[in-house]
């Protein structure tokens, strides 16, 4: 008689005893797939959040600005470089960078200016998707301007009504003018709820009296690249010029989502070292009423490694079977959770690590999902099952045939 079929009746003779423990097995395994699938969701919805509506892949500096920012620190000929990165497939867009004071007739607040170009910027962020009410930016609307979510709280303006800002030029000279509230965004990151102003590129050079170049080149790279290839082919690009990802940008962010997806693992390890003792110990169980079952065998000439065998299979028919009803059972509440998701839209606008995150929580859907929480699985069975199979091996035929 085969291994497999002594394994296979060896399962279904103590029915009740396997059932709970493939019932374990299969449960663990349902919950850690959509644990991993709301996680793996989370990151990626953070990492899209902030890359695509303010950071981008990668941004670009005239050397100096980060570490000391300055309307003179400039990017001489940036329309250049915007130009050759998307010659060589990376889509860019210049923006002009200022800071200045917004006042109504009660209210006043600092603000940060963000001077785009308006087809480039379509590019690269999403950020005119997300105006929350009003509408975008227009060049049928030269004054119009849309600000931060917080800041249109803070001054106390709706869409339609107007107010001032005050600033200094880059030639020393004194800037005032006043703009009309075109629209109010989303939740985008916390210095832009707080203190952001859109506008058109032209219109902030004009105010902040800068007629050419930019501070900032915000860069996205094919989805094919990976990011520390595609930050050695812009710097190479933009030569004589600081860039940076938005790993460096915002390192915070950059170390939750590695804690993140380092308790991910964690979280299986635990689970399933739970499951490795009940495994553990039903397969204790099992060597123990059948010592006379294993003793008889070895008197009949199956070796010690016969013996292990049998255990070792037993062990695998309860975990496929297991591992086949886990995942057929996750794949309905994993999409589920993908096209539905949680919706956390009665919390309020949430955000995390200065990054705006997605009121609609979604799991993501891709091979990891599965395969991370099977392979662990499988690597703690694995483990649990050595020593009942060593024990069931190390019988001795005539202790055995004596045993009670």
């Amino acid at each position: 008689m085969s291994v497999f079929k002594m394994a296979w009746r060896g399962v279904w003779r103590y029915r009740r005893r396997s059932v709970v423990t493939m019932s374990a097995m299969t449960f663990a395994l349902w919950v850690m797939i959509l644990y991993s699938g709301l996680l793996e969701g989370y990151l990626a919805g953070m990492q899209r959040n902030a890359v695509n509506l303010e950071l981008g892949d990668i941004q670009v500096f005239a050397p100096g600005y980060q570490k000391n920012p300055s309307l003179h620190t400039r990017i001489p000929d940036a329309r250049a470089v915007v130009a050759a990165l998307g010659k060589r497939g990376f889509p860019a867009s210049a923006r002009v960078l200022g800071g200045g004071l917004a006042a109504t007739d009660e209210f006043s607040a600092a603000v940060s200016f963000r001077g785009v170009e308006m087809a480039d910027d379509a590019k690269v962020t999403s950020v005119s998707t997300h105006v929350r009410m009003g509408n975008w930016l227009d060049v049928g609307h030269p004054r119009g301007v849309v600000i931060g979510r917080k800041l249109a709280r803070i001054l106390g303006v709706e869409v339609g009504e107007e107010f001032v800002v005050v600033s200094q030029g880059a030639d020393g000279s004194m800037a005032n003018e006043l703009y009309a509230v075109r629209g109010v965004l989303n939740t985008i990151a916390d210095v832009v709820d707080r203190s952001g102003v859109y506008m058109h590129a032209d219109l902030l050079r004009e105010l902040l009296v800068v007629p050419e170049g930019a501070h900032q080149i915000i860069v996205r790279r094919p989805s094919e690249v990976p990011l520390d290839v595609a930050i050695v082919e812009v710097s190479q690009i933009a030569r004589n010029l600081e860039a940076r990802t938005w790993r460096q940008l915002i390192p915070t962010l950059a170390s939750l989502l590695d804690s993140t997806r380092g308790s991910l693992y964690a979280m299986f390890v635990i689970v399933y070292i739970a499951i490795g003792i009940v495994i553990l110990n039903a397969m204790l169980m099992a060597v123990f009423e059948r010592i006379r079952e294993f003793g008889v065998l070895k008197a009949l000439g199956v070796g010690p490694w016969d013996v292990m065998r049998i255990i070792w299979a037993e062990a695998i028919i309860e975990t496929g079977i297991a591992i086949v009803a886990g995942v057929v059972l996750s794949i309905p509440a994993l999409y589920y959770l993908s096209a539905t998701g949680i919706d956390f839209n009665t919390i309020g606008n949430l955000s995390i690590a200065g990054v705006a995150f997605d009121p609609i929580w979604r799991a993501e859907i891709n091979a990891g999902v599965f395969l991370g929480p099977v392979v662990t699985m499988l690597t703690i069975v694995a483990l649990a099952v050595c020593y009942p199979a060593i024990k069931a091996a190390m019988i001795r035929p005539v202790e055995a045939m004596r045993h009670q």
